[in-house]
């Protein structure tokens, strides 16, 4: 058993390969810190902070209070993973993202001074053992020696393979690991005015794809706070619906359960109806619309039959057409350009859907 530990990746995404790296790190240090790198090359798709790397640990690890995080914006430190498992037949660029983390690795004299620094920095003690992956080139005898720290290996996990995690995180998504999912899920909003299907088409998606899905909030308010009828609702009640669909987004996505999360409405249909039944724009809604944007909205359009169901009152032709003009308006509003499905038929606007989904966030081709 060694005092301490060190342990050094880009965890992006962190799966559950190298959490079984760290619990075996951990078994061998009783001190184990993790220092989380910025990533060289990361994924175009998904805008993923060190901030949001060092929380899936924390979470991760909350309950194991002898691994300690650290983040750093260091990319050229020496990695417990070696990328070498590069498919021949891989692009060039995904090449170049390969050799470039491999001269990291193995560049014996940037690695001993950045490793000092980062000792130093931690103010971790001169015994302290390098945990690095079995097959990582440190680990070889003529260049282990050179190091300034002893090099302690963890065992191999050959059915994670990194490198393809984080060039797709999708494919891979059963191997994410649960706290960081949520970074890795697409919001769909399904849009659109009363009586077109929304609710519907939000539970038919999230059957289809094993989605977790936020509902219509409004209409859930209107059950809870105001007894069931629109009677009383009024302007200050706008506030309370959107805090309540955030936290519903928020806890759906931090829940996800895959690569795409559905919302039922969105705030600027809360927008719509409070300028459609109070004459006036809700400021807290719009900053709402522009500070917590979802991915990709889907809007329905108002061409199906209408039905009463206690709770609606836009069932009018002009108050359908006036409703999905001012979603319209809203949507241009905010710089949001949303996916228009026109078909009246129910489901030939799921497989619309189902398309839609599938090329944007799957990469499904035709």
């Amino acid at each position: 058993m060694y005092d301490t530990g060190l342990m050094i990746g880009h965890f992006e995404p962190l799966h559950l390969g190298q959490m079984r790296s760290i619990l075996d790190a951990a078994g061998q240090a009783k001190s184990l810190h993790i220092v989380i790198t910025a990533h060289p090359s990361p994924h175009p798709n998904f805008t993923i902070t060190l901030q949001d790397k060092a929380r899936w640990l924390q979470m991760a690890c909350a309950d194991l209070p002898f691994i300690h995080i650290h983040t750093t914006n260091e990319i050229t430190l020496p990695l417990h993973e070696h990328f070498d498992n590069v498919n021949d037949e891989a692009s060039i660029d995904r090449s170049i993202d390969k050799i470039s983390i491999d001269r990291m690795s193995i560049d014996v004299p940037v690695s001993n001074d950045k490793l000092r620094r980062l000792i130093e920095a931690l103010a971790l003690p001169a015994d302290t053992v390098l945990f690095m992956a079995d097959n990582h080139p440190l680990t070889k005898s003529d260049i282990r020696d050179q190091l300034c720290l002893q090099v302690v290996t963890t065992p191999l996990q050959p059915e994670f393979d990194s490198y393809a995690i984080s060039r797709n995180p999708i494919a891979h998504w059963s191997a994410i690991h649960p706290q960081a999912r949520g970074n890795y899920t697409k919001t769909v909003a399904i849009v659109g005015g009363e009586s077109s299907g929304k609710t519907t088409l939000v539970h038919k998606l999230a059957n289809y794809y094993g989605a977790s899905f936020a509902l219509e909030m409004g209409r859930l308010y209107v059950g809870t706070d105001l007894g069931g009828s629109e009677v009383g609702l009024q302007y200050s009640d706008y506030g309370p619906i959107v805090l309540n669909h955030a936290q519903a987004i928020r806890e759906a996505v931090a829940h996800a359960t895959a690569p795409v999360t559905i919302i039922d409405t969105d705030f600027v249909t809360t927008q719509a109806f409070c300028e459609e039944y109070e004459g006036r724009t809700h400021p807290f809604v719009a900053a709402c619309i522009d500070e917590c944007r979802l991915d990709y909205t889907i809007m329905l359009d108002n061409n199906t039959p209408w039905i009463d169901d206690g709770m609606r009152s836009l069932g009018t032709p002009e108050a359908r057409g006036r409703f999905e003009q001012r979603l319209i308006d809203i949507f241009a509003r905010h710089h949001i350009q949303p996916h228009m499905i026109d078909q009246p038929d129910y489901d030939a606007r799921y497989r619309q859907a189902l398309l839609f989904i599938d090329q944007h966030i799957y990469g499904k081709t035709l």
